[in-house]
């Protein structure tokens, strides 16, 4: 007989069964004392408990289960609570932005007197001088080109690394490569291993989001990612003017209750045995709850004039209006406690930060589109007490040549471009490694994708070589087996 199929009556006396045996017993019951294990983890979210290896505690292979995490469950004190990563798509210039080199101006139309690689599309022509000038920021004195004033007035907070290099020189495994680590697709996002390993902050939000501006970067959405990771640590896609399709309420809090119970009750002891499934139930749910939340969230018609002027609301470039309100969402994110927020850029009529040509136009129209909402962002964190316990990460996946593509473009350069850090523990007004005097490759003090997500995960409180995931073998992490915590950059 299926120890699930009721035992029939007894054929003496009606209305009584027969007994359970005891190994029926344990057969119907073997189900039920793990979720006894699962309900006591679900029970107190509060206190961020789960069986995972997260953050290399416990032994098994679960899925983070906590939405909170207890200061007690770090690896040491983090200086961040949260992250905002504002991706510059495409590559900005090194030369053009944080990395002045007068050499350039002072050879400009010449061969560059240097031996180099080949290019991506080894369209080599001459040394080409910056078009913008450099101008020393806030009492630090860094330098910043004029193609981000706003910026450079926030000098003093930023902790700019010129010393970055990538293993790719194409976009789409660029891309792969600083969101995942790795090139290939398929593996978990920065963004799906914090949450893994230090779960959420809000229970009606996901701990992961990205606010789509509209380019959604090559490599797609498996740049946001879970991975082998639980389906619920995957990023959510937000966009600014409307947050997120389908979130007017269908159902009544008890109609949902109700629905949520009988789901449930159907899946019975599988539920807790398929990761897949139990993912499913925890989006649902967070889906529902997210019907109350995002409505207020994306309404920003409660900030103060002064706060949508900071950001650049009434500014007369359109792109830079549409990314005042991204980097605006972004604070209202981290603020009711999304652990993760990623922030991709707008289009603003051609291409975005890859130019191969018309790098005077392309790079002042992307510039114009994002100074002033992320000065914004900073002094606004500032102010409200956020900053310190928020890193902002300001990144491309690669830099450009200081030679021209065509006549008034740069190629790809993986082997020396700049970043800057602000906030959550990064060393502010310092400038980290350098580049050679043409602004081509990392000579002093280099910096990896790796080294930049071990000191993104340290900022965090979390050991990186120690948040891992069993998986096809091994136990596998973000830096995989490399990276090294750049501790020149803590403050």
């Amino acid at each position: 007989m299926d120890p699930m199929t009721p035992r029939p009556a007894h054929p003496q006396r009606p209305g009584v069964r027969y007994a359970t045996s005891r190994r029926e017993l344990l057969q119907r019951s073997a189900h039920g004392f793990g979720a006894l294990a699962f309900s006591l983890l679900f029970g107190d979210a509060a206190r961020g408990g789960n069986g995972a290896r997260r953050a290399g505690l416990g032994d098994g292979p679960g899925d983070g289960l906590g939405e909170g995490a207890a200061l007690s469950a770090l690896h040491h004190t983090a200086r961040a609570e949260r992250v905002i990563f504002l991706y510059m798509d495409g590559g900005p210039s090194q030369v053009d932005t944080f990395d002045p080199k007068p050499r350039l101006r002072a050879e400009h139309g010449q061969k560059i007197g240097m031996q180099i690689p080949k290019t991506q599309f080894d369209d080599v022509g001459n040394v080409l001088g910056s078009y913008w000038d450099f101008r020393p920021g806030g009492a630090c004195g860094t330098p910043v080109s004029d193609l981000f004033p706003y910026v450079r007035d926030q000098a003093d907070k930023l902790c700019v690394i010129r010393s970055m290099v990538s293993k790719f020189p194409e976009h789409t495994a660029a891309n792969y490569f600083l969101h995942t680590g790795h090139n290939p697709a398929g593996r978990p996002s920065m963004g799906a291993w914090a949450t893994y390993g230090l779960g959420a902050l809000a229970r009606d939000l996901p701990g992961f989001v990205v606010i789509d501006g509209g380019l959604i970067p090559p490599g797609g959405l498996e740049c946001f990612g879970a991975g082998f990771l639980s389906p619920r640590f995957q990023g959510s896609i937000f966009r600014a003017e409307r947050g997120v399709p389908n979130t007017t309420p269908l159902l009544t809090a008890e109609r949902e209750a109700a629905r949520r119970a009988l789901v449930r009750s159907l899946e019975g002891a599988r539920a807790f045995e398929d990761r897949q499934v139990e993912a499913a139930i925890h989006n649902a749910e967070l889906a529902f709850a997210m019907q109350a939340a995002v409505p207020e969230l994306i309404d920003v018609s409660g900030e103060s004039d002064a706060t949508r002027a900071l950001y650049g609301f009434d500014a007369e470039y359109e792109p830079t209006r549409g990314y005042a309100r991204q980097c605006l969402l972004a604070r209202r994110l981290v603020e009711r406690g999304v652990r993760f927020v990623e922030v991709t850029c707008r289009g603003v009529g051609h291409d975005r930060w890859d130019q191969h040509s018309g790098l005077q136009k392309g790079h002042a129209d992307n510039a114009r589109a994002v100074d002033q909402p992320i000065a914004g962002l900073l002094a606004d964190l500032e102010s409200r007490g956020l900053l310190d316990s928020t890193l902002v990460v300001f990144a491309g996946e690669f830099g450009r040549t200081p030679m021209s593509q065509g006549a008034d473009g740069r190629d790809h350069n993986p082997h020396g471009f700049s970043i800057w850090l602000a906030g959550g523990g990064a060393k502010p007004g310092h400038v980290h490694g350098a580049t050679d005097d043409y602004g081509y490759f990392a000579v002093e003090d280099k910096v990896s994708v790796y080294d930049l997500h071990a000191t993104m995960l340290h900022l965090l409180g979390v050991d990186h070589t120690r948040l891992t995931y069993p998986f096809s073998g091994r136990d596998m992490r973000l830096t995989d087996v490399h990276g090294e915590v750049v501790r020149g950059v803590l403050a």
